[in-house]
């Protein structure tokens, strides 16, 4: 088995002005990716992918999530064609419905987040081919819409799933899925199951990667702030906390059940995010072998 692709989340709980010393520390000490959220009320995903991208030369930059009920398709496919003929192979996406409370604050909540994605999913992955698009849907209403820039490599675009008709969905439609971060390995397992059902049922054979944020946290109270983000979380199994070596084996052990991309994410408190890329690529990453992917 390859080893895994780390990567690590720039939380928007720092403030954007942040995101430079972020980009510029992943780019010197070889992080394979750095990904983004576009959590509301804080960063807009499109425009801090933009800046990483521009602030890189090498690190793959990924955004996780888009939720789709905030932008017309058209304009999301414009936006992210433009990003990958600037930066062509360096941008992953992930789309999805949205954390529903937030949808409602702006008033863009709908009945069936499942429709939405797939109709969204569908639309933005063909414009990005370089099709002409008509589609009458339930949410997307889309006629002769053609990028006059489509990308010349166009990016991969993943779902973010938990439950099993939105995991099957991305299996059938997307190009990899992203699962959130309290995933215990048997349940990423059991996320392939559903995942390749869809694929099954769609004729896909290319692959699809999994990403996995994993909850990572550091220092001497590192579970016990990690318990006060997420109450829920009661296994330890679920954070990664500890010296290189536990880092290094409990990704093994996410790696193992299937999934191919480690995501790390901080704890919001997290302000030294520079020292914790440096961890990761520093100590924890020669753990796992030569995984680079450059």
């Amino acid at each position: 088995m390859s080893a895994p692709t780390l990567g690590v989340v720039f939380r928007p709980q720092l403030p954007p002005e942040r995101l430079r010393g972020a980009v510029e520390a992943a780019e010197e000490c070889g992080l394979d990716e750095l990904w983004l959220w576009e959590d509301c009320f804080l960063e807009g995903g499109i425009s801090t992918a933009a800046m990483a991208l521009a602030w890189s030369e090498r690190v793959r930059v990924g955004i996780g999530l888009l939720p789709v009920p905030l932008r017309n398709p058209a304009l999301a496919a414009m936006e992210l064609a433009t990003l990958s003929r600037a930066f062509p192979g360096r941008l992953r996406i992930g789309l999805g419905p949205g954390v529903q409370d937030w949808m409602r604050q702006v008033g863009e909540r709908v009945d069936s987040p499942l429709t939405l994605v797939r109709e969204n999913l569908d639309a933005i992955r063909s414009l990005l081919a370089g099709e002409s698009v008509s589609v009458d849907g339930r949410y997307v209403q889309l006629d002769a819409v053609t990028l006059d820039w489509p990308p010349e490599q166009a990016p991969p675009v993943l779902v973010g799933a938990t439950g099993p008709r939105m995991l099957t969905l991305s299996g059938a439609s997307g190009d990899g899925t992203i699962l959130v971060s309290h995933t215990a390995p048997d349940r990423v397992r059991w996320a392939r199951e559903q995942i390749d059902r869809g694929r099954t049922e769609a004729g896909r054979t290319e692959p699809h990667p999994i990403v996995l944020y994993a909850l990572a946290a550091t220092g001497p109270d590192a579970l016990a702030r990690a318990a006060k983000e997420a109450p829920d979380v009661s296994d330890e199994t679920f954070i990664l906390s500890g010296d290189a070596a536990a880092y290094a084996a409990d990704i093994v052990r996410w790696h193992e059940a299937g999934a191919d991309t480690l995501v790390l994410q901080p704890l919001a408190d997290e302000t030294g995010i520079e020292a914790f890329i440096r961890f990761v690529t520093g100590e924890v990453a020669p753990l796992l072998g030569d995984r680079r992917r450059l």
